[in-house]
């Protein structure tokens, strides 16, 4: 398989999971209880996220679930489009780990294997090593730049 398919199928894999996680939080996949929603609305969340986040009080805690969506959203929409490619994998694959240790600690090893969370590390890290990114924003700037 080209890296052209493996970088973009990477790419989208790990953006739609981040923006998956986003819409979730803020309700838009549905509300607490139904079928195939995690948390359903915000407080759901920061609830889950202090959870995790045992370690700090709840109110630092509230500002830790505020700064993972934001860079959820945000390394989500740059890995969609292609747009600092390299640097977003980094900051993606170091955020899930951070996450999957948070989550260790605070409920098991077995949690970041249900969510798949080192795997999702893995794969932004792999991401990284590509270095290559055709079909991506990246590459159009690169190509004009020459």
């Amino acid at each position: 398989m080209k890296t052209t398919c493996i970088q973009l199928f990477a790419r989208v894999s790990i953006a739609t999971a981040f923006l998956s996680a986003v819409a979730d939080r803020l309700g838009y996949w549905g509300d607490p209880g139904q079928q195939n929603v995690t948390w359903g609305n915000w407080e759901n969340f920061v609830s889950y996220s202090n959870t995790l986040n045992f370690f700090v009080p709840n109110y630092i805690g509230s500002l830790l679930a505020i700064a993972a969506t934001f860079l959820e959203a945000l390394l989500g929409i740059l890995l969609l489009v292609g747009y600092k490619t390299r640097l977003s994998a980094i900051l993606s694959g170091t955020l899930l780990t951070l996450f999957a240790l948070s989550m260790t600690l605070s409920l098991g090893i077995k949690s970041t294997f249900d969510y798949s969370v080192w795997i999702g590390a893995s794969s932004c890290f792999l991401l990284a090593a590509i270095g290559v990114y055709p079909c991506s924003l990246d590459n159009y700037f690169f190509k004009k730049i020459k």
